[in-house]
């Protein structure tokens, strides 16, 4: 039956792709559209590259909550707030604060590490048909913290120990043997040594694309205006035309609230607006990804030298990139490593955020033929593969021992 129903997909990144192959694998004919090429700029570009399959965690924690207004304060924090987006983000922090609970931290957890436990292999099934030149590298990833802030350090590694993830606890003398180059700062840490990272993100999703267009994908430069519908069969609308699909899959990251509210649903979808610079020729002074906990930033070796990632703005889609982000990032860089040359490539991304920072994933409420897959805030590039076999086979109706309620749209209503 598949063979003969058309799929039609917004978004090229790394969920419009994954869900795009694993749809072909099932015998489906997609065709993806978006506004920009793939690899453009955006958030499956620019992210830190890593593959984190115990970042169950997220931001929705107890003790988070209460070092909100150091955070914004603090000029090497993580977190930053554009003052004019304020009105506008007020509803989506009054669901943050009533995500902050311990059940409702767990619960989050919990179905983060469902699906985060499962992204690895769903990335080798992909990696298996192409050929990846050493874009990939597993040496593990690595987080350190100096001796503040010690209680949330604990509350993340008790919470990954109750969820049976996978951590070794490392100390000064193993950080130092692991990461040399690092300034010692630092008073402990943890280890992930079955983590791996990306050389470059964006050759990765390109050969990924390819793939696509070789079993025989289309793809459509568009933008969807607005979707419609012609007998319960969705209509894309773009410009000058229109394109009729038997079912559809919105993954267009921080844009898909736009065509949700179109099609009637109120998801609370908002962005954390990431930075990166890098240091290039320098990617020789780390031998993984090394995460600062204190400060929410990282560094990851990359081909175009160290990529330096992080901080958590909120200021929506239309705010120009803060030159204050760009410089924390840098100042944060140095303290880490020392000096370093003159930085390049000043880059601002968007990552798709709910309140209770899980993704949304499955069936539209109001339209059968419809299906979401966004919504994965800082674990996009890790979830892409996992979300878009998860996504296809629902396409599919085929049977999951996954509980999948969780993602659903409908916890909105």
């Amino acid at each position: 039956m598949s063979k003969n129903l058309h799929v039609g997909i917004v978004g090229s990144g790394i969920q419009g792709v994954s869900n795009a192959l694993f749809l072909q694998k099932k015998g489906f004919q997609v065709t993806i559209f978006d506004r920009d090429n793939p690899g453009s700029p955006a958030a499956s570009y620019g992210n830190a590259g890593h593959f984190s399959p115990y970042a169950s965690l997220s931001l929705n924690r107890t003790d988070v909550l209460a070092d909100v207004p150091a955070m914004l304060l603090s000029s090497t924090g993580p977190l930053a707030l554009k003052w004019n987006y304020v009105p506008k983000m007020l509803p989506w922090f009054f669901k943050f604060i009533l995500n902050t609970t311990k059940n409702k931290m767990m619960h989050t957890a919990r179905n983060m590490h469902q699906i985060l436990d499962l992204a690895l292999p769903a990335y080798d099934e992909l990696f298996d048909e192409i050929n990846l030149d050493g874009l990939v590298e597993n040496k593990g990833i690595l987080y350190i913290w100096n001796d503040k802030d010690l209680k949330s350090r604990e509350l993340e590694i008790k919470v990954r120990d109750e969820l049976g993830v996978k951590q070794q606890l490392v100390n000064k003398s193993e950080i130092h043997d692991l990461e040399p180059n690092i300034k010692p700062f630092y008073h402990a840490g943890v280890y992930y040594p079955y983590a791996r990272h990306a050389r470059n993100p964006k050759k990765i999703l390109l050969k990924l694309f390819e793939l696509f267009l070789k079993k025989g994908g289309k793809f459509e430069k568009k933008n969807i205006n607005d979707i419609e519908f012609d007998s319960e069969k969705p209509v894309f609308v773009t410009d000058g035309e229109r394109y009729t699909f038997d079912k559809i899959v919105i993954a267009c990251g921080a844009f898909s609230k736009k065509l949700t509210d179109n099609l009637g649903e109120r998801i609370p979808l908002d962005t954390e607006r990431g930075y990166h610079v890098h240091f290039k020729d320098c990617d020789h002074l780390l031998s993984r990804p090394v995460i600062f906990s204190n400060r929410g930033f990282g560094i990851t070796p990359m081909e175009q030298g160290l990529r330096v990632v992080g901080t958590v703005e909120f200021g929506g889609l239309d705010n120009p990139l803060s030159k204050s982000r760009i410089k924390n990032l840098i100042n944060n860089a140095k303290y880490m490593l020392g000096d370093l040359p003159e930085h390049e490539d000043e880059w601002l991304g968007f990552r798709p955020t709910l309140p209770d920072f899980l993704p949304v994933m499955g069936p539209s409420k109001n339209y059968k033929n419809v299906f979401y897959c966004f919504g994965h805030h800082h674990l996009g590039w890790t979830l892409g593969p996992i979300s878009g076999k998860i996504v296809s086979g629902m396409i599919a109706k085929e049977n999951t021992n996954l509980n999948l309620d969780p993602y659903s749209s409908v916890r909105f209503s």
